[in-house]
């Protein structure tokens, strides 16, 4: 192999990883990039000027949480909607004209009532791991971020002030979702009955958010739910 190609081929492995990053991240400046995969911040923007020149990412300025300080704010990079499709997803046409037509013969119940169905399963697969995650709020958010992560979803969970967060920075179909919320309110329900305490979705990538975000309040849980509907 050429040094040219065998640069290019280097090239296009660390914009893999640059692109992994920021879809499990949300949002990442050239520098915490560097940071994790070991190269100089300048080297990342190499990569990261490539990548705005393809469309593949967009520049968004962090927001300061104390008084503005000296100096221009930082850039925080994030994926294009483009760059979201070159991840597998689990979805295409057919399903959403498969449910226009569920709405339009059979009205917005029956499409919430296929979206729960949809979840249920997902739910049935990830209620062991959270059971044996125990009681804690914090603890079972965990669980689940990391069963997510493994169903694809690339999924954390942090503490904060005001209980916990469950971000998720993959949507398997988010484009779906842009059209029919259903599906996003069927899965909120699904990790309100895991975590075993209300939650509240702060954002989704369907509606055009970097990451989906579900608050967990600082509560205390209940008992997981065992459903018996079919």
């Amino acid at each position: 192999m050429s040094a040219v190609a065998t640069a290019t081929a280097s090239d296009g492995r660390t914009r893999d990883r640059v692109a992994q990053l920021l879809l499990e991240r949300g949002a990442a400046t050239a520098a915490e990039l560097g940071a994790e995969l070991g190269l100089s911040p300048a080297a990342i923007r190499k990569h990261l000027d490539a990548m705005l020149a393809e469309q593949l990412v967009e520049v968004r300025v962090a927001r300061l949480a104390g008084p503005r300080g000296r100096g221009r704010p930082a850039k925080r990079f994030v994926l294009t909607a483009a760059a979201r499709e070159s991840f597998p997803h689990h979805y295409d046409g057919i399903a959403t004209a498969a449910l226009r037509w569920i709405v339009e013969q059979h009205g917005p119940e029956a499409l919430s009532a296929f979206a729960s169905a949809q979840v249920q399963a997902l739910e049935e697969r990830l209620k062991a791991v959270i059971l044996a995650a125990g009681t804690d709020p914090m603890a079972r958010a965990e669980a689940l971020a990391e069963a997510l992560t493994a169903e694809g979803y690339a999924a954390s969970a942090t503490a904060i002030a005001s209980g916990g967060q469950l971000c998720q920075h993959h949507c398997p179909v988010a484009h779906v979702a842009a059209e029919f919320p259903q599906l996003c309110d069927a899965e909120t329900e699904v990790i309100s009955r895991l975590i075993g305490t209300h939650v509240q979705r702060l954002a989704t990538i369907a509606h055009g958010d970097g990451v989906c975000t579900t608050h967990i309040p600082a509560t205390q849980t209940t008992a997981i739910t065992v459903r018996t509907d079919k």
